[in-house]
Formats: structure tokens, sequence, C-alpha cells
């Protein structure tokens, strides 16, 4: 093992209690979308702490978007409420990113610390955040050895499919200019410890489509005087369900989910309005964009050959994709942390990260870290819990990443 990882390893088990704290106090507040106050007052405060500076990142949200994703369930979001800290300074600058909101699910565990205001973090976002906050103060206390700088990113929205993309736009990336990115996730059904990680495309894109219906209400016994809303509906949903198996490449992988369907208050009401939620989740850039035609073109044909009119939303959340030059560089410094045998090539997810609005733009490599075992309730269950011995792993694996990429550029330049 190099020196330096033996050194960050044993300081992450030192400040194991620090990691672990941050990430309790977290669990217990957990806030989605954009716009997280709580969350990223505690982030600045620890930041401040460890004497490390930092600026807000993301900006006011666009009106269109804030009412785009109001229609999707969200709640209002004024402000992106993320955060960017530095460490060290100049070039070559490498970038770690955590990801910190939370889900609209009533966590079900027993857990002296779990939320109890209707939200929860069952996608682990709240260890993400302790374990790169673990890694910022290891890499302070290093800083006079880092050869660039360090960027450090906290961002909001990340479940929204958005929230990288507002930090992007608002210079995430600039001044001084990542050269390298990293992000890390963690899994409860994988052995706490074990990293896994894909080359190329790394996770799915997802296309999602809001469809609203309108239609013409009244008298159920008088069909002839109205427009069904709900029969439209279900004439789209049976036919945006057959272009998977009609027009999608069997070789790739697809998936086509209407996740909300719904509209109506009684038996012998014909509905004014009825509702759609299209999600279509590819590996396959060709068939996302192939279904991102079709999909707005049946919707058109179909309502409005039963007399309907329609009001459509679209988001697109691009593939996250792992550079295979940075994952050979990267994977040694995770394994002098993780173990060799612990570290191993994994299929690419078939859910979606918006980490990818990231590796669009420069180098970068997404990885899983298990927290628990198989058998464990999963990602975005009310139950999901995760095994706190991987905060310290978690926050290694981050230090050792940086400060090694930045030893192996730095002599470059």
């Amino acid at each position: 093992m190099d020196n330096d990882a033996g050194k960050i390893k044993k300081r992450a088990e030192e400040i194991r209690e620090q990691i672990a704290a941050d990430r309790r106090f977290l669990h217990g507040i957990p806030e989605i979308g954009m716009d997280l106050p709580q969350t990223s007052v505690y982030i600045r405060k620890r930041l401040d702490e460890m004497e490390i500076p930092w600026r807000e990142c993301g900006g006011k949200v666009p009106e269109k978007m804030t009412e785009d994703y109001m229609k999707a369930g969200f709640p209002r979001m004024e402000y992106s409420t993320g955060i960017v800290a530095m460490i060290g300074k100049g070039s070559p600058c490498i970038l770690l990113r955590a990801d910190m909101d939370a889900l609209p699910v009533k966590e079900e565990t027993e857990l002296e610390f779990r939320s109890c205001n209707g939200y929860g973090h069952m996608c682990g976002h709240d260890s993400h955040v302790a374990m790169l906050l673990g890694a910022a103060q290891i890499l302070k206390e290093m800083e006079d050895s880092l050869e660039g700088s360090v960027k450090l990113m906290f961002q909001p929205g990340e479940e929204t499919g958005a929230g990288a993309r507002l930090l992007v736009e608002d210079g995430l990336l600039e001044n001084p200019k990542v050269d390298a990115a990293f992000g890390l996730h963690v899994q409860p059904v994988t052995k706490t410890g074990e990293v896994g990680y894909a080359v190329g495309v790394n996770s799915a894109s997802l296309d999602t489509f809001i469809l609203r219906i309108r239609g013409k209400g009244g008298h159920s016994s008088q069909p002839q005087l109205c427009t069904d809303p709900l029969m439209i509906m279900n004439q789209v949903y049976q036919a945006v369900n057959l272009l998977v198996g009609r027009e999608a490449d069997p070789a790739a992988m697809v998936t086509l989910t209407c996740g909300v369907a719904k509209g109506g208050t009684a038996v012998n009401i014909i509905p004014e309005e009825a509702e759609l939620h299209i999600g279509v989740r590819t590996l396959d850039p060709e068939s996302a964009a192939h279904l991102k035609r079709r999909i707005p073109e049946l919707i058109d044909h179909y309502v409005k050959a039963w007399n309907g009119e329609y009001e459509l939303t679209e988001f697109h959340t691009p593939c996250t994709y792992s550079n295979e030059a940075l994952c050979r560089e990267l994977v040694p410094y995770i394994c002098e942390i993780a173990g060799d045998e612990n570290v191993q090539r994994i299929p690419p997810m078939t859910g979606t990260e918006d980490f990818g609005y990231v590796t669009e733009k420069v180098p970068g490599m997404f990885a899983f870290i298990g927290a628990g075992g198989p058998g464990n309730p999963p990602l975005h269950n009310p139950r999901m819990m995760l095994d706190e011995d991987v905060l310290p792993v978690g926050a290694a694996v981050h230090a050792n990443v940086a400060l090694s990429w930045l030893k192996a550029h730095g002599k470059q330049r």
C-alpha cells in the first residue's frame, strides 16, 4: 500500500465518529428538490469549521423548470442550494461529488435518528455528503501535499434528474477548470466495502413525459356528449407500451413505465382531465432518440383522434459515462483503500444518475460502494438502511483518488 494511502485509511478510521455524526444529523432532516435550506446550512457550517472556502452554486431555478417539476409532483423550487468548496489551488483540478437531496418517501425504519418529516434519505445521499465531508477533512489536513486543487461538489436535485445541470450551467467546472471528476454511490444490497464500476456507459438515460389530457366532462349515461380523457389516456398507455416491443432494438436495454395514471372522481362522471406520466430508460442513445421522437407523435395522434386536447412536458437526463482511461488510472487508487479483491467491474446501472451532466463535459468515473449485503431492502425502499462501516471507507476512497490523481498529473505540468 502507498504510504499516503495508508495515512488516509488510518485517518478516516480516526474520524469515523464525526463522519457518522454528519450522516445521522442529515438523515434526520431530509429535504427534496433543488432548495435544501437546512441541509446546505449544515454543510456550510461544517466547511467553515474545517476552514475550507466555499461558494453557493446553482442559482435561481428557471421559472419554466420550476413549473415543469411542480407538474411532476415536486415542491416549488426557487433556488438551487448547491455548494462548491475548494482545497488546494490551481491546476490540475479534480472534482469529487456528493448529492444531498432526499426522496418523497416516508421512512419506516426504527433508527433513533430516523426522519419524521415525511421524507426520507432512502437513496443514501446523507451518507454521500458525510463521506465527502470526511474526505474534505483529510484532504484539508494534507493540503500542503496537493499538487493542484480538489473541487468538492455538494449537489441538490439529483432525484429531479437536473440538479447537476444547474450547477454545471452556473460555472461548476470552471475557475479552476475541472480536468477529471469522481462520484461514489452507496449500494445497500452489496457487501460493505465492495466497489463496483462500469466502463463506458455507466447508467441509463431517462426521458420523462408528463401528459395532461383535456376532454369534455359530463354524465356517464351520455358519453356521446362528452370527450372521455380516461379513455384517451388508456389508448395512449397501450400505444406507448407497444413501442418498446415493436420499435426498440431487442439488443438494447430499454424500459418504459407509466408510473402515474390518474383522473376522475366518481363512477358516474366522465371527468374533464386525466394525467399520465411516462418514463423511458435506456443505455442506448439511439433508442433514446427514437423514442423521444415517437412518443410525442403517438400522443398527438391518439389524443386528436378522440377530439381531446393535451399539454405535454418533457425532461431529459443523459447517461453517465465513465471514461475508460480515467477508470484504468483511478482503480488502483480505489484498490489501495478497499483491497484488490473488493474492486470489480459490474454491468451498467439501469437506473439514472444526473452525474451525466458532468461526464458530458469532463472525463469522469462513477462507482458503487457496498453498504450492507444481499437480501437487504434496496435503494428507494422505505426500510432501506446502511451499514455505517462504509463511511470511513468511502471517505478514504474519495481522498486517495484525489490526492493520488493530483500527484500523478501535477508532476506532468
